[in-house]
Order: C-alpha cells, then sequence, then structure tokens
C-alpha cells in the first residue's frame, strides 16, 4: 500500500514538475515577451515623444502660417484699397483726358481762327505800312512846309509886326501931347495887341523846332538844368517872393537845351499861377523807379525810368482840366489876368513825348498843381 502511495506521489511530483517546468518555460517565454513588450513599449515611447516634439514644431509652422497668412490677408486688402484708389484715378485721369482732348480740340479751332485772323492782320499790317509809308511821304512834305513856315514866320511876318510896334512906340512918345487920353489908350492897346502877337509867333516857332531839331541824347545833371533855369528866372523868383527846393536830383539821359526848354516852362508857370499874397513854393525832386512798380502799362516791367516830379502851391486848376491843359492855345484863364499863349505845356508835352515818356498832371483849385514826368532812365 505504502509501495502504490509512493509511486503515486512521484508520479504526481513529475508531473508536477513537468507541470511547473512547463509553467516555468511559459513564465520565461512571457517574461520574454514582456521584455520585447517593453522594449516595445519604451520604442513607442520614444516614438511618440518624437511625434510629439514634430507635432510641436508643426503647430508652431500652422500657427506661423496662420500669422503669414493673415499678413497677406492684410496686405492683400491693403492692395486691394490701393488697386482701387488707382483706378479710380484711373478713371478720373480718363475724365481729365477727354476734358483736355476736348480742350486741345477747341485751342486747334482758336488757332485756326487765330491763323485766319493772322492772315488778315497781315494784309492789314501790309495796308498800314503802304499808308505809313504815304505818310512818311506826305511828312516830308508837311516838314518842309514848316521850315516854309518858320522861314516865313522868322521874317516875313515878324518885320511888319516889328514895325507896327515901332511906330506905336515913336507915336506914343513924339505924339503923346497931341493924343486924346482915348488916342492913347488905343494905341497902349495896340502896342500890347502887338506883344502877344509877338509873343505868339516865337512860341509858335519854339513849338515847331521840337519836331524839326536834331534829337541828341546826353547824359546830364538834372540839377544843372535847374540851376540855369532859376537863373534866368532870377528876378520873377525874385518878384513872387518865390523859393524853389531841389535837392533830390539824379542824372538823366536827356537832350539838354530841349529839356532846359521843359524845366523853364513848367517853373515859369509855376510862378505865374501862384496865390495872391502866397509865397511861391516849387519843389522839384527826381528818382530812378523801375517800369514794374509804375503800374501803369505803358511801362515797360524791366526798364528804369526817371520820375521828375514839379509841384507847385498855386492857384490849381479843376482836375477835369489834367488832360486839356497840354493842347495848344488851350488857356483856363482870361489872358486879361494871366498872359500868356497856352503853347507853354504843349511844348512841354512834346519835349517829354521826344524824350519816349509821358508827363501827368494833378490839381485841384487852390491846392496847387502837381506834374510828374516819367522818361526811360538809360
Amino acid at each position: 500500500m505504502m509501495t502504490d502511495t509512493t509511486k503515486l506521489d512521484r508520479h504526481e511530483l513529475s508531473t508536477v514538475r513537468r507541470e511547473l517546468a512547463v509553467e516555468k518555460e511559459e513564465k520565461g517565454k512571457l517574461i520574454a515577451e514582456l521584455v520585447i513588450a517593453n522594449k516595445e513599449l519604451v520604442f513607442q515611447n520614444h516614438e511618440k515623444e518624437k511625434r510629439a516634439a514634430e507635432f510641436i514644431i508643426a503647430n508652431t509652422e500652422l500657427e506661423k502660417q496662420v500669422t503669414e497668412k493673415e499678413e497677406r490677408a492684410a496686405e492683400l486688402i491693403i492692395a486691394n484699397k490701393e488697386l482701387a484708389f488707382q483706378n479710380e484715378e484711373k478713371e478720373k485721369r480718363a475724365a481729365e483726358l477727354i476734358v483736355a482732348n476736348k480742350e486741345l480740340a477747341f485751342q486747334n479751332e482758336e488757332k485756326e481762327k487765330r491763323a485766319a485772323e493772322l492772315i488778315i492782320a497781315n494784309k492789314e499790317l501790309a495796308f498800314q505800312n503802304e499808308e505809313k509809308e504815304k505818310r512818311a511821304a506826305e511828312l516830308i512834305i508837311a516838314n518842309k512846309e514848316l521850315l516854309a513856315f518858320t522861314y516865313v514866320s522868322s521874317h516875313d511876318l515878324q518885320e511888319p509886326l516889328r514895325k507896327i510896334q515901332t511906330f506905336v512906340t515913336i507915336i506914343l512918345e513924339n505924339e503923346n501931347k497931341n493924343l486924346s487920353d482915348n488916342g492913347k489908350y488905343n494905341f497902349q492897346r495896340m502896342q500890347l495887341a502887338a506883344g502877344r502877337m509877338q509873343q505868339l509867333i516865337d512860341d509858335l516857332l519854339a513849338f515847331s523846332r521840337i519836331n524839326t531839331t536834331e534829337l541828341k541824347f546826353e547824359k546830364t545833371e538834372l540839377k544843372i538844368i535847374i540851376e540855369e533855369v532859376t537863373a534866368e528866372l532870377k528876378d520873377t523868383i525874385f518878384e513872387k517872393h518865390a523859393s524853389i527846393e531841389a535837392d533830390q536830383l539824379c542824372s538823366a539821359n536827356i537832350i539838354v537845351f530841349q529839356f532846359r526848354q521843359l524845366m523853364y516852362n513848367l517853373i515859369s508857370n509855376a510862378l505865374k499861377f501862384s496865390q495872391p499874397d502866397v509865397p511861391s513854393h516849387i519843389i522839384i525832386k527826381s528818382r530812378i523807379v523801375k517800369g514794374s512798380k509804375l503800374n501803369n502799362k505803358k511801362f515797360s516791367p524791366e526798364k528804369n525810368y526817371c520820375h521828375i516830379t514839379v509841384q507847385d502851391n498855386g492857384i490849381g486848376f479843376e482836375p477835369h482840366f489834367s488832360e486839356r491843359i497840354f493842347e495848344v492855345f488851350q488857356k483856363l484863364h482870361n489872358k486879361d489876368v494871366y498872359a500868356g499863349t497856352g503853347i507853354g505845356l504843349a511844348i512841354v508835352k512834346k519835349i517829354v513825348e521826344n524824350h519816349n515818356g509821358i508827363i501827368i498832371a494833378t490839381s485841384e483849385l487852390k491846392k496847387g498843381a502837381t506834374f510828374d514826368i516819367y522818361i526811360p532812365a538809360n
């Protein structure tokens, strides 16, 4: 019985051992598989870490791309606005081009009109030149006639006039006792009329010579001209208790003898038309001024002009006579009050015109007169 039991135990033990061996082998396999699984897990973890790192990089790249896209979108918005602005500007330019084309067409049409007008103007100019040549020929004839008139005035007219004056003087001196008061008065009136006639002839001769004499310009100090004129008018200046202020004077390019006549006429006029019981005060000054500052279309803006002013405190004249006083034979006052022929200021204007200048007179009654003369400085 014991033997059988022992055999049984041995058999069971052998079975157990086999089972243990199998189990150990299985455990060994399991451990080997576990080791492999652990290695696989480590590998997978490592791979996951790589994927995670790559995912981080990918996310960073994605964020960068998103930022880039947003920037591109913003740039695209700006570009669209710029494009819209450019399109709007193109439309404006197109509209302006249409207007410009219309303006160009109009200008071309105007040019054609101007060209047609120019053709007509050239024909008119040719006609005018022809007329000028005719007038020049007529002027030559007129100058010859004027010279003849001057000769007649100088000799044929003045000779009988001098005889009249001489005989009137002889009668008044030698026959004074035999003449009635009325006769004496009539002879005196005749003497005065002859004197006025003599003055008229002299003034007409002076006026005619202004156009016929040679125009020789010289650079001259105006102060010298004024000194010569005041010396000539010394007695009248003393009689009128007059003062002449002529400090600010420049030099000018002038026809000397004509300009002396001009200043003589202006100063003698100022003395003649002084106010009673008021000492005559005459101010003469000059300055160089640019044509652009004179505000007058008759002056060239680029040229320099000598501006001469002659101002007095005399009886003056009404403003509406400012042009008329320069006309020949124009007198604003009765000859019995103020002697003269009415040619003096006409001579002044003609002399200024010979200097390619202009003269302007301004005045008011009882407030004196001012004469502004402008002549080219060079």
